[in-house]
């Protein structure tokens, strides 16, 4: 919102410096964004007389001019302008001056042998637009020394604020200096419009067929205008806020835009078919804008036709056929109340943005429209003469009065603010908010018809915003819950502070932090990162996949229970609820594979769902390795085997603080492995972990995966949080550690597993590590027989094994081993 100090002052009585004005606006959150005072760039800029231009002695194109410069004392200046003549009135810069529009600064100087003292300057020189042909040409009578910028009106500072959503009655001269003066920074001055002296009825009447969209209009014919350039104090007006003038009517539409945040809008009566104006919806039609582009309306939007059609976007742009000129003979002034949901919506789908949109959609002045009209109407008289018609109306003025009520007591605790009740009331009564009743405890007033940002729940046109399904919808589910949407207190609350001061406020520090910050993340949280970085580590690409694939897919990695199936499924496709990421990463590996990268290692931390309930959904670790893959940087590449998916499974239960001494193996893998190729891993007799092994044939063959592929699924919700616990001193001991080797022949159907677990456990004190190194079946053993390896770490503490202690020890083993497998020592 721009505005010049001399315009504020039209409606403000005050002799506050501009300083002043600028730091109270930012004060009362209308922050001030820019100052542009060109009276402070153009003050050495005096109008000068032309005593005499010769031609120059030494160049075709220069004359040399003696300048009086209302200072008692005569300058030569050289001038290359071709109207540079005698006794003309012209602006001159003397030396010292800096020009704004070349960016020098003038010095004494000699041009072709004759000296120049200064400069006589176009406007293109000053800053002031493009003309660049010759000198600014004054009239005769312009005051010789006086300042231009104030001659010419420059000396008015323009003022840019920034105005929130909610404040539409700011976007008017008027409002920003009512909320001045309620700051103390002066008087509001009264305003009221002239009477009009009506004569007969309108020649163009309203009719309304879209009362949601416009629940109000007024207009009134003026008869026999001249319609022509504006005054002078008018255009600069607008020129000093960034408007064109175009011609007298329609330069009354825009400063009333600005002065008192009313948009109007002027047809000619002339250029209008038949003699009514209605208000409706569009039908698809199309017409020409005053902003040169065409319109197309749809039935959404509210357009003002005549017999002929649509004319105009009723509240955001007029149409051009219709548009006032240099033949206006007859004018119709459009005032319109319209609905500021419908607007919004209209102006950001057609994208046109103008002054009449930007204020509608904010909201205007109810009680505004009758004044604004007798205004325009009086100033359309005054410059261009005519007769005024009766007002002509539609619809019916809206009931927009409400109360609010503020209690002084939340006051206090809200702002953490000392203002008294009476200054509290003193600053809503200024505001315009006048007073109903009042007790020891609270205050109710009455809100004013330009502050439709309180108590808005009980304004006019709430009926069209229940159309939108907005703030009826809202409403309801709230009383619903039994709470409290819309609170015009806290906004009575907001305007007290915000014009007090809020740099009155004091400050309040926020609460000291806790000198040992909770973590960041949660245990599940923190286990998924640990997991992510301990797969990435080993090489493996992490994937983002869909959490639903076909359902066919999904049979072949688990069931397919309906109630997991989509109902609005994003594609044919993608309607069941995976299983496990594993059938989603695979589809994604068998892909790859299609294009030629058949050689790969994926993974991916997600969601596999069970049921419908709130805990049938899984966080679920799952790799994919397919065809060859070095592992590490000294090792070649290798097809992928069994092993790999197990160590990956392992590396992540170890990571995640799993104690593999306690993680055993069985045989019972799903059904989408291989049956002889893979294993689950378990904790304990209860707790399962997880999968891992080659994926079964068949699964590689329907889905095209590389033959041999490998995976591993991990149920990350099923490891147990590690409990927190000192760490113990390390044990280190001073003995060297010694290996004995058992071999042990078992039936074929005990496990490796078994034999290291009692091997291990035959000896605590003394056994630090058995492992398996070797199993064999097949000749030189019975049917039904194998050969299990082990080598034993013994690790003494106290004192060097002797022979006798060692056989000791061997003997434990082999009796351990047997007691639990059956095996006996091969000889």
């Amino acid at each position: 919102m721009k505005f010049t100090l001399s315009w504020l002052k039209t409606h403000l009585d005050t002799d506050a410096s501009l300083d002043a004005i600028a730091e109270t606006l930012s004060a009362i959150g209308l922050e001030v964004e820019s100052i542009a005072d060109r009276g402070a760039s153009l003050a050495p800029f005096r109008i000068a007389r032309v005593i005499e231009a010769t031609q120059h002695p030494n160049a075709d194109r220069l004359r040399v001019c003696r300048v009086d410069p209302g200072d008692g004392t005569e300058v030569s200046v050289v001038c290359g302008a071709p109207n540079a003549r005698t006794g003309m009135r012209a602006v001159f810069a003397p030396p010292g001056s800096f020009v704004p529009g070349t960016g020098i600064t003038l010095k004494v100087g000699e041009i072709r042998g004759v000296p120049s003292a200064g400069m006589l300057v176009s406007e293109r020189e000053l800053g002031l637009g493009d003309s660049h042909d010759g000198i600014i040409d004054l009239p005769d009578d312009a005051p010789v020394g006086t300042p231009y910028a104030r001659w010419a009106g420059l000396d008015d500072p323009v003022i840019e604020i920034g105005v929130t959503p909610n404040r539409g009655d700011a976007f008017a001269v008027r409002g920003v200096a009512r909320d001045l003066a309620a700051a103390g920074l002066g008087t509001l001055k009264p305003w009221a419009p002239p009477p009009i002296a009506a004569a007969g009825a309108s020649s163009i009447a309203w009719q309304n067929a879209y009362p949601e969209a416009c629940p109000w209009v007024l207009g009134r014919t003026v008869r026999g205008v001249r319609n022509g350039e504006s005054p002078d104090w008018l255009k600069r007006r607008l020129e000093s806020v960034g408007l064109r003038p175009i011609n007298a009517l329609v330069d009354i539409t825009n400063f009333f835009t600005l002065d008192l945040g009313r948009p109007l809008h002027v047809f000619d009566v002339g250029k209008i078919a038949g003699d009514a104006l209605t208000l409706r919806r569009g039908a698809g039609e199309s017409f020409r804008g005053l902003h040169g582009r065409d319109v197309t309306a749809t039935a959404d939007d509210c357009v003002i036709a005549d017999a002929a059609g649509a004319q105009s976007l009723a509240g955001i742009v007029g149409g051009e056929a219709t548009g006032c000129d240099e033949t206006t003979r007859d004018v119709f002034i459009e005032c319109a109340l319209f609905d500021r949901v419908r607007i919004a919506l209209t102006g950001q789908r057609t994208g046109i943005h103008s002054d009449a949109r930007q204020r509608f959609e904010r909201g205007i002045d109810f009680a505004l429209l009758p004044a604004a009209l007798d205004a325009a109407t009086a100033m359309v008289i005054e410059l261009c003469g005519g007769t005024a018609s009766e007002i002509t109306e539609a619809g019916a003025k809206p009931d927009w009065h409400r109360t609010a009520t503020m209690r002084f007591e939340r006051l206090a605790s809200f702002g953490h603010s000392t203002v008294t009740p009476d200054r509290a009331a003193d600053i809503l009564d200024r505001l315009g908010f006048t007073g109903v009743a009042r007790d020891a405890a609270s205050i109710t007033v009455a809100v004013p018809s330009w502050r439709n940002d309180i108590a808005a729940a009980d304004l006019p046109g709430g009926s069209a915003l229940d159309q939108h399904g907005g703030l009826a919808a809202a409403t309801a589910e709230a009383a619903r819950l039994g709470a409290r949407t819309i609170e015009p207190e806290v906004d009575l609350i907001e305007e007290v502070l915000r014009i007090d001061g809020l740099d009155r406020i004091e400050p309040v520090s926020l609460p000291g932090a806790a000198p040992v910050p909770s973590a960041s993340l949660t245990p599940r949280q923190a286990r998924t990162v640990r997991a992510r970085r301990v797969l990435a580590a080993r090489g493996m690409a992490e994937c983002v996949t869909f959490s639903f694939l076909d359902r066919a897919t999904a049979g072949r990695f688990g069931g397919t229970p309906a109630t997991l199936a989509l109902k609005n499924p994003i594609a044919a496709d993608l309607d069941q609820m995976r299983p496990t990421p594993l059938a989603t990463i695979a589809l994604a590996a068998a892909r790859n594979a299609a294009r030629g990268h058949g050689d790969l290692a994926l993974f991916e931390i997600g969601p596999a769902y069970r049921d419908v309930s709130p805990d049938g959904q899984d966080l679920v670790a799952a790799g994919l390795r397919a065809g060859r893959t070095p592992l590490s940087w000294v090792e070649p590449a290798r097809p992928a085997d069994l092993w790999d998916a197990k160590a990956d499974a392992i590396a992540v239960l170890g990571e995640l603080g799993v104690p593999l001494d306690a993680v055993t193996v069985t045989a019972d893998a799903p059904a989408h492995y291989h049956p002889g190729r893979s294993g689950t891993l378990r904790q304990g007799p209860k707790t399962r972990l997880g999968w891992f092994g080659a994926l079964h044939p068949s699964l590689c063959a329907a889905l095209d995966l590389p033959e041999g592929s490998v995976a591993f699924e991990l149920d990350l919700g099923a490891i147990a949080d590690p409990k927190r616990r000192r760490k113990a001193v390390p044990s280190l001991p001073q003995f060297q550690p010694l290996r004995r080797d058992f071999a042990f022949i078992a039936d074929a159907t005990v496990t490796a597993e078994a034999v290291l677990r009692a091997a291990k456990g035959a000896e605590r004190t003394l056994i630090a590590n058995v492992a398996l190194f070797d199993r064999y079946a097949g000749e030189k053993l019975p049917e039904g027989k194998v050969s299990l390896a082990v080598a034993v770490t013994l690790q003494p503490r106290e004192a060097s094994l002797t022979d006798a202690e060692i056989e000791a020890v061997s003997a434990k083993i082999v009796a351990a081993v047997a007691k639990a497998t059956g095996a006996t020592l091969r000889g």
